[in-house]
């Protein structure tokens, strides 16, 4: 099979960027060539024109990254159905439905309304199967990060989500560690719970329930996992559902049934990736705790500029000035950290003085324009931390489709641009990544081919 011939297996929507490249990495780590695109394609476009310049290109699964977690969630259906129609005309047999880890969403959505548009539009498209298209689990787990559900809570490490600092999220705060709650109220479908004995008893148990839950008028089932294991058997068990939705977690068991079904080739190249000429870079806005003990390791002994978000919104040169920071470093060929990371009492001091989403949409905005001036002074390495932060860079960059590399850390791989001059990214969602991430990011990135 040829990579202009090749169709892919599986069909993913992710609301957000990092959230994308993390289900990418999961499945490139099960042996699936995996190409993500940032939103939707214009309906008709397709890959076969980068394919047919890039030979190594083709894919088994497809992941279309939207920056639908927090707006509208009318609108976060739209743009679903949208990626939905247009991985369908790529000829996907099988489709993921991607969130975070910790579930961010509201009381209005938006993950209860994506479920239900998603499960309509399959239903409707799928009279074959429609007992298979009509049901399907929810499942952020991710216990390699801590993410674990059991009996339908969510724990953050030894902590529920209600108490892991979740609560305090400025956009999503999550303050019921019930996920069978929570997604209730957020959806007209009955929600239901795929309770760990049945996880425990193995792959038949599991579909057992998924039997007695749609008896029983259930759509949506929130799946309990503890460990690596209970997401391979979960992955199985729903080898014959139209649609999963779930953290990255839930896409460990996914590769292997396709390799079952002779459907895809055992390989050991899925990672591979151009090596990438040109000038290193960090960019960091998210304010997690995880990107500020990253920030502060980095501060100890390597060059770092803070943006000052109220310094922008008065008209201040904030990116001239960062770029005439950056540019000694560049000269010599040095990495530099550009970053709009606080603390949550700093930022909740911007978000008083200029509201939570003017302040969300200036730190992007000018972290953007930076990673555009950085990129026209030669660099071509970019390590960027936090979901919008990445989703607004990859923009700036005009960045189309990414090939999903080899694994950094847990949820974060190496990627590169598709094209004949790449770039080399690590977009951190953050939460995720090691203390010393950006370092090691940055040698992961300067290595290349995997």
């Amino acid at each position: 099979m040829t990579a202009t011939t090749q169709r892919p297996l599986l069909g993913c929507i992710a609301d957000d960027f990092t959230g994308a490249t993390d289900l990418a990495n999961m499945l490139v780590r099960g042996g699936m060539r995996t190409v993500q695109t940032i939103g939707v394609p214009e309906r008709g476009e397709t890959l076969q024109a980068d394919m047919a310049a890039d030979t190594d290109m083709a894919a088994d699964a497809i992941v279309v990254a939207l920056k639908s977690r927090t707006i509208p969630a009318a609108d976060a259906v739209a743009q679903s159905l949208a990626a939905l129609d247009w991985l369908r005309a790529q000829g996907c047999r099988q489709f993921v439905f991607k969130y975070c880890s910790t579930f961010d969403s509201t009381d209005a959505g938006n993950i209860g309304p994506v479920t239900d548009a998603l499960l309509d539009a399959l239903s409707a498209g799928n009279n074959a199967n429609s007992e298979a298209s009509a049901f399907t689990i929810a499942c952020p787990a991710f216990p390699e990060n801590g993410r674990t559900i059991f009996r339908g809570h969510l724990f953050v490490g030894d902590a529920l989500l209600n108490e892991s600092g979740m609560e305090n999220h400025p956009l999503t705060p999550m303050r019921d560690a019930n996920l069978v709650r929570v997604l209730q109220r957020q959806t007209r479908s009955k929600v239901g719970l795929v309770r760990y004995d049945a996880v425990a008893q193995g792959v038949n148990a599991v579909r057992e329930s998924f039997d007695a839950l749609r008896r029983d008028g259930v759509r949506m089932a929130i799946a309990d996992a503890v460990s690596d294991a209970d997401l391979y058997v979960l992955g199985e068990a729903c080898a014959d559902l139209t649609l999963i939705t779930g953290g990255s977690g839930i896409a460990l068991g996914l590769p292997g049934n396709f390799r079952r079904a002779g459907l895809l080739e055992p390989r050991d190249n899925a990672a591979q990736l151009p090596r990438v000429e040109g000038l290193p870079a960090v960019l960091a806005g998210s304010a997690s705790k995880a990107t500020n003990a990253q920030v502060a390791a980095w501060r100890a002994s390597r060059p770092a500029f803070r943006i000052d978000p109220l310094a922008a919104a008065r008209g201040e040169a904030v990116v001239e000035q960062a770029l005439a920071f950056a540019q000694p470093y560049l000269d010599k060929g040095e990495p530099m950290l550009i970053y709009a990371t606080a603390t949550p009492d700093e930022v909740k001091a911007v978000q008083r003085e200029l509201g939570v989403d003017q302040a969300g949409h200036l730190v992007e905005a000018t972290l953007a324009a930076i990673a555009r001036g950085l990129h026209e002074r030669g660099v071509r390495k970019f390590v960027v931390a936090g979901g919008e932060t990445s989703g607004a860079v990859v923009q700036a960059l005009n960045v189309r489709s990414l090939r999903i590399g080899a694994q950094i850390d847990p949820g974060v791989p190496a990627t590169a641009t598709t094209g004949a001059q790449p770039l080399a990214l690590a977009l951190k969602s953050g939460n995720f990544g090691a203390t010393d991430f950006f370092e090691k990011a940055l040698r992961h990135l300067e290595g290349g081919v995997q």
